[in-house]
């Protein structure tokens, strides 16, 4: 495992197994981790995203660096990490000093410009944050905060929110999540046996119905109702 110390040189089969090695590690730390690290980046979050990347970037690109240096120093960041994900779940108090308080910013249809210079983000951020959510007049937002994760919450005024069955008193039918049975030309076996039918009963179908066979279609869904929806390699 010479790969694995510092020395004069390294062969291409050595560099090789070094990147290998140091994926397969930092896989493992992203594992580790969590899925709260890798989709919001909070404080805590960005300083290991930042460090852990620069520890294992050095001995990939420089030979006099061993790897077994960074390994160790990156092993015991993950446990800091998750001591301190561990204390801000326990003592409020620690959680107040690492998470960003949420900052409301737009009230009543108002935009608070003390709020904006508070959470550090420009007015051009906080337009486009409305357009990202559809959102065409700022008078509309009853209420929006910048949240820790950098994130901004929108909430609209209550006349001003879309129309729905619930509000108009209307009865609609059970929530009916279509399965995919076939995808990329290939017959998706588990999800077809959910749904009580057989491939024969499929393969009739399109042949019937669209004049095609399985391995023509991209994409196709199928849900309590039979709705056979189908979409074609174009």
């Amino acid at each position: 495992m010479d790969f694995f110390h510092s020395q004069e040189s390294l062969t291409a089969i050595e560099w090789v197994l070094r990147g290998v090695v140091s994926f397969f590690f930092l896989v493992i730390v992203a594992k580790v981790l969590g899925q709260r690290a890798i989709s919001q980046l909070r404080l805590i979050d960005f300083v290991m995203a930042l460090v852990i990347g620069n520890i294992i970037a050095h001995p990939l690109s420089d030979e006099h660096l061993g790897l077994k240096g960074s390994v160790i120093t990156t092993s015991v960041l993950v446990c800091l990490y998750l001591a301190g994900i561990f204390m801000t779940l326990k003592w409020p108090w620690f959680r107040r000093q690492i998470n960003h308080v949420p900052i409301t910013i737009v009230q009543n249809g108002e935009i608070l410009y003390k709020g904006l210079k508070k959470a550090r983000i420009t007015l051009d951020i906080l337009l486009e944050e409305l357009r990202e959510e559809k959102v065409k007049d700022v008078k509309t937002v009853a209420l929006a905060i910048w949240e820790a994760d950098g994130r901004i919450s929108f909430f609209l005024d209550p006349k001003y929110e879309p129309l729905t069955p619930a509000s108009l008193q209307i009865e609609t039918e059970p929530f009916d999540f279509p399965r995919t049975i076939i995808k990329e030309g290939k017959l998706n076996s588990e999800e077809l046996k959910q749904t009580d039918k057989d491939e024969g009963w499929v393969v009739s179908r399109l042949e019937r119905i669209y004049q095609t066979e399985v391995k023509d279609v991209l994409l196709a869904t199928l849900d309590k109702k039979d709705n056979l929806k189908i979409f074609l390699y174009k």
